[in-house]
């Protein structure tokens, strides 16, 4: 296997990891932003306020998100799967 196949293979890996993290810890961020400015401005301090809501949330993302995911890192896996014999020869 090639130093450039190696690349586009971790390149491709690291795609897809960004891709199937991305809604869940982007959805999260924003209700914990949402939270903690809800926080700020009625000065409450407490700390498991944010934990019910970003629950829910993630809950949610993957519901909505959960289907494309499953189908993108399926295909993914038949990519890498189908393409051993030519990294390997």
């Amino acid at each position: 296997m090639t130093q450039d196949t190696v690349m586009q293979l971790a390149s491709q890996t690291l795609w897809m990891t960004i891709l199937l993290a991305a809604p869940l810890l982007l959805s999260a961020l924003a209700i914990g932003l949402l939270v903690g400015m809800f926080q700020a401005a009625t000065q409450i301090n407490e700390m498991t306020l944010s934990f019910i809501p970003k629950l829910g949330v993630l809950v949610l993302a993957l519901f909505v998100f959960g289907p494309s995911m499953l189908s993108s890192i399926v295909d993914f896996t038949q990519t890498l799967i189908t393409n051993i014999p030519q990294m390997l020869g």
